[in-house]
């Protein structure tokens, strides 16, 4: 398993992470007054944006995620701080460091994720293509291996 960053992974790696998962870079605006990033459904996100959360406040140590979807798309970035994504498709696993508000992580189904290594800062903002659905999530890492592989 290795470990990207987000300032290397997507000037050096795209497109090769597990699972159809990517990292897009996206466009910042500004002037003296400051900085803009829009995100925009079907533009530089590659879907419609039915949902959007924030995970923040994260006490040290913790981890989250410990699941796959089976048919929601999600795009993570950190809009302040640095987090950790663990992703695995069945047949890798990749650690992918999110450190920069301007580089988005695609999350296609049928990726197991995890986060850790959360800065005290970190916020983390998720769009979904989806509203959420508890019958979308897969909990158990086991199951989503066997399903996994039959999807392979």
């Amino acid at each position: 398993m290795s470990e990207l960053t987000g300032t290397a992974a997507w000037s050096d790696d795209n497109g090769v992470l597990p699972g159809g998962c990517r990292l897009i870079p996206l466009m910042v605006r500004g002037d003296e007054r400051g900085l803009l990033m829009p995100f925009e459904g079907e533009r530089n996100v590659p879907f419609a944006i039915a949902r959007v959360y924030t995970v923040f406040g994260t006490l040290p140590g913790v981890r989250r995620g410990f699941h796959a979807h089976r048919r929601l798309q999600q795009a993570a970035v950190v809009v302040a701080g640095a987090c950790t994504m663990l992703l695995d498709d069945g047949r890798e696993q990749r650690r992918i460091r999110l450190d920069r508000p301007e580089v988005l992580l695609t999350l296609p189904p049928m990726v197991w994720h995890e986060m850790e290594d959360f800065t005290p800062d970190c916020v983390l903002m998720v769009l979904a293509d989806a509203p959420y659905s508890e019958a979308d999530y897969i909990r158990d890492h086991g199951e989503f291996l066997r399903l996994a592989g039959e999807k392979a």
